[in-house]
């Protein structure tokens, strides 16, 4: 798939999520095999793998399924089922033709900068509490040159009221994150090479790996629009304890309607829908507020 391909490169070629300067080593290989012929992420891993091989990485597959999952952090199945429901409902647009979407905990901005090259009448309000997160979802937006259409804000979700600072953007079609989900007692067995890389803070989840999903979940019925989606990225562990975490908060309005498996067949990703009427946000107020000046 020449888009992921694209994407891929962009990512490779910029700093880490730490927000370093250093660039991969391996980031300006050419690939033996036109991108265009790749279909899926499956295809991407397994070309990705080929390349690996062919250079005498160890381990060619497994590591190609950390870059495709984590360096590149665009999470291609998550995107895939995103751009599947855009798809299917028609009725899920804004103002001006395509989906308002929310992306919580933007990182390298690659979800929301994957969707907007893909929707083209798309615009993301990308959050994050981390100055190095914003700062490279800025820089990510600019080299693939999408940041007219993206917000970027610096926003700690887990803060008392944080979802009133998103109320003046109106009202939002959807929802997507891959938070933080690893659960605390896991983390001293992630592999070196995803701790050496990754920020600890944007991987710990707290004792179940639900800290933050909750905050989101939380959030969620002040933002959307009725029958809005939320769209996350979590542990295989979390289908169940979300649904039930979900039925004990009937006043949220939110239902888990489906459930999803990556390529390596691990349940990962959850599609959670609003019931109820929406509450909080105004009309849709793109791009208004002057009086909140974002960078972006």
């Amino acid at each position: 798939m020449e888009f992921w391909g694209r994407m891929l490169r962009a990512f490779l070629s910029g700093p880490g999520r730490r927000g370093a300067t250093q660039s991969w080593a391996f980031s300006s290989w050419q690939p033996t095999q036109p991108l265009s012929g790749l279909l899926n992420a499956t295809e991407l891993v397994s070309h990705w793998a080929a390349i690996f091989e062919k250079r005498g990485i160890p381990e060619a597959q497994e590591s190609s399924e950390y870059i495709v999952a984590h360096v590149l952090g665009a999470k291609t199945e998550l995107v895939e089922w995103v751009l599947e429901e855009v798809a299917q409902r028609s009725h899920a647009v804004g103002a001006q033709g395509g989906p308002l979407i929310l992306e919580v905990g933007c990182g390298s901005g690659a979800i929301s900068l994957s969707l907007l090259s893909q929707l083209p009448q798309s615009r993301v309000i990308a959050v994050d509490k981390g100055e190095a997160a914003i700062c490279l979802t800025r820089e990510n937006a600019q080299r693939l040159q999408l940041q007219d259409r993206i917000r970027i804000v610096p926003l700690d979700v887990t803060s008392e009221g944080s979802w009133a600072h998103l109320l003046p953007w109106g009202p939002m079609d959807l929802v997507v994150s891959n938070p933080p989900y690893v659960f605390h007692q896991d983390m001293e067995q992630l592999a070196p090479e995803i701790l050496s890389y990754e920020d600890p803070a944007a991987l710990d989840g707290g004792e179940k790996g639900m800290d933050i999903i909750t905050h989101v979940l939380g959030l969620a019925p002040r933002l959307l629009k009725d029958a809005g989606s939320i769209f996350l990225e979590v542990d295989p562990r979390h289908p169940e304890l979300v649904g039930g975490w979900l039925q004990s908060r009937p006043d949220l309005s939110l239902d888990l309607v489906a459930v999803r498996k990556d390529f390596c067949g691990r349940s990962r990703f959850l599609h959670i829908r609003r019931s109820g009427p929406q509450r909080g946000c105004p009309a849709d107020a793109w791009p208004k507020p002057q009086s909140a000046r974002v960078r972006g």
